[in-house]
């Protein structure tokens, strides 16, 4: 599956070696308002900035002189195979990023035999989605009411996806001073430095923009409801975007009766609240601050996950957030994730080089992944524990602390 990295590579994606990489030719490619939306989070970027840090604060133990030649970065998660321990993180809005973002980022995936898990505030149907790449997963912001709960549950299910996320973090939006900065909104609103800002960049323009309306019209939130949405640019979209203040387990427990499939639970960030989960029978949680996005100064995802491996029992843990090399990846799963799902890059590349980006995106990785598996000593990614790291600075969390997890 992983080639050499510039062997069979478009010739505009060689110079394209890490995922850091993509950032710098997206900002390039994207008007202003599209690449800050992507690029930023809330308030200060605190929690952005230490979902990063955070990995910094581990080092390596490797061993050597192991034969590691029959090595393997194959996963097994909810009972099927992933041809690496990593997939494609949910993100609104993809297709105005990259032309038709969405299945760019699905085929891609599908081709590499990886999980993507497709955002609830899309813009293309989730339909053609579970069509065009069958093993996707959807993530669904869930509406203000019962019954339009339960119509969206059985749309997704009709459509056939079989994993259902449900993220849970969004009771209010987070304070995205970033957006208003660079010029994005929701709506989308037409003005004399939105059309400088295309201009400027015809790229996009042409490439993205133009044939999406040529082909499919004005973009529309698709996938908020079991009914299609408002348009991107329409003065009541934020209809869309109900007030979620209300909900409670109990919401959760009346979809897990409904749903058949998989059901996780994303945005999850402390061992009481895995515990609920296992207890109200989900599947599997996403360990996940939402990239920084909500909550400023939340814990990052890595910090939180030992405690919540320890209490979330034989349920699935996962996690997202400052993923960007493979020895993350490594570090992740050592600290207790049993997956790990990368977001922005991703969708950088998608901006970048469409399909053929993300691929590339996708095999830079899955080589470091292997890589790093091998000067670890390891045969596979099951092996990693703690035993392989060691805490190089900073101090434990207090519920780290207590779920009696340390450097090794």
């Amino acid at each position: 599956m992983y080639r050499a990295v510039g062997h069979g590579t478009p010739r505009h994606l060689r110079p394209v070696l890490a995922l850091d990489d993509f950032e710098p030719a997206a900002r390039r490619k994207l008007p202003r308002p599209l690449f800050g939306y992507i690029a930023g989070a809330a308030e200060t970027n605190a929690a952005l900035r230490d979902n990063r840090d955070a990995f910094a604060e581990w080092a390596f133990r490797p061993r050597y002189l192991i034969d590691v030649s029959k090595r393997s970065i194959a996963t097994s998660l909810f009972g099927q195979r992933h041809n690496a321990p990593f997939g494609i993180a949910p993100m609104g809005i993809s297709a105005i990023m990259a032309y038709r973002g969405d299945l760019v980022l699905a085929r891609a995936a599908a081709a590499a035999g990886i999980p993507m898990v497709m955002s609830g505030s899309s813009l293309i149907p989730m339909e053609e989605v579970a069509h065009a790449a069958p093993g996707s997963w959807f993530q669904a912001y869930l509406p203000g009411d019962e019954a339009r709960i339960a119509r969206l549950i059985g749309r997704v299910e009709q459509a056939g996806f079989g994993t259902l996320v449900l993220t849970v973090d969004t009771t209010t939006m987070g304070n995205r001073e970033n957006n208003i900065r660079t010029g994005f909104s929701t709506p989308l609103k037409p003005s004399l430095r939105l059309a400088w800002d295309g201009a400027t960049r015809p790229l996009w323009l042409w490439d993205t923009l133009w044939r999406t309306l040529r082909r499919h019209g004005m973009p529309h939130f698709e996938n908020n409801y079991a009914e299609r949405g408002a348009p991107i640019i329409a003065r009541n979209v934020e209809r869309d975007f109900g007030a979620r203040d209300h909900l409670s387990w109990a919401h959760v427990a009346r979809i897990r009766r409904q749903w058949r499939g998989r059901l996780v639970v994303k945005g999850i960030l402390r061992a009481e609240d895995a515990r609920r989960a296992a207890e109200e029978g989900i599947d599997g949680v996403i360990v996940s601050n939402h990239g920084g996005r909500q909550l400023d100064g939340a814990i990052s995802a890595l910090r939180a996950l030992p405690a919540i491996r320890v209490a979330a029992g034989g349920m699935a843990v996962m996690m997202d957030g400052g993923v960007r090399r493979g020895s993350d990846v490594l570090k992740a799963l050592a600290l207790g994730a049993d997956f790990v799902f990368v977001g922005r890059p991703f969708l950088y590349a998608a901006a970048v080089g469409g399909e053929a980006g993300v691929r590339h995106g996708i095999e830079i990785l899955g080589q470091e992944v292997d890589r790093n598996l091998a000067l670890l000593g390891c045969l596979s990614v099951g092996e990693v524990g703690m035993q392989h790291l060691q805490r190089i600075r900073g101090v434990p969390a207090p519920e780290e602390g207590a779920g009696g997890t340390g450097a090794a």
